[in-house]
């Protein structure tokens, strides 16, 4: 009998996610916002100097992708506050930017920033510009407008 009952109570209503919350606080833009599941190679170049421009609070043209490792790209810019080179890897697909830090003091901190706790990073092309918006863990986001031309990343 008290499964009959459980199967008439109501679903338990679920939390959205920070994708999720990030996705419904997002402006609406004219443009048409793609998020193909596989990026081409210049768009996964795009993608990943906004994002990691828009995490790490620097210009456009301070991020240098500097290779490639399967389906990550190298990523290196100058530190702002010593000068100091900090490097990363990004992948990006389906609408996520998956970033990690490199080469820092700590082994344990090299990881891909992919974790419960850890922002999650999404992002849209528009065009000529690429949106990026941080769903930040106390449920607050960022969102950043980055016009990252196609020619520029041809090499």
């Amino acid at each position: 009998m008290a499964v009959g009952l459980a199967a008439c109570s109501p679903a338990p209503e679920i939390d959205p996610t920070p994708v999720e919350k990030a996705a419904a606080a997002a402006p609406v833009s004219d443009a048409v916002a793609e998020t193909p599941a596989v990026l081409t190679a210049v768009d996964l170049r795009r993608v990943c100097r906004a994002g990691l421009a828009a995490i790490h609070g620097q210009t456009l043209d301070a991020i240098e992708i500097t290779g490639a490792e399967g389906p990550a790209l190298n990523a290196q810019w100058r530190a702002p506050v010593d000068g100091g080179l900090m490097k990363a890897q990004c992948r990006a697909g389906d609408g996520l930017v998956v970033w990690k830090p490199l080469e820092l003091p700590d082994p344990t901190q090299v990881r891909w920033m992919n974790e419960a706790g850890d922002p999650v990073v999404t992002y849209a092309i528009r065009g000529e510009e690429i949106e990026i918006v941080q769903a930040l863990p106390d449920g607050t986001t960022q969102q950043a407008m980055m016009a990252v031309r196609s020619e520029e990343e041809v090499s």
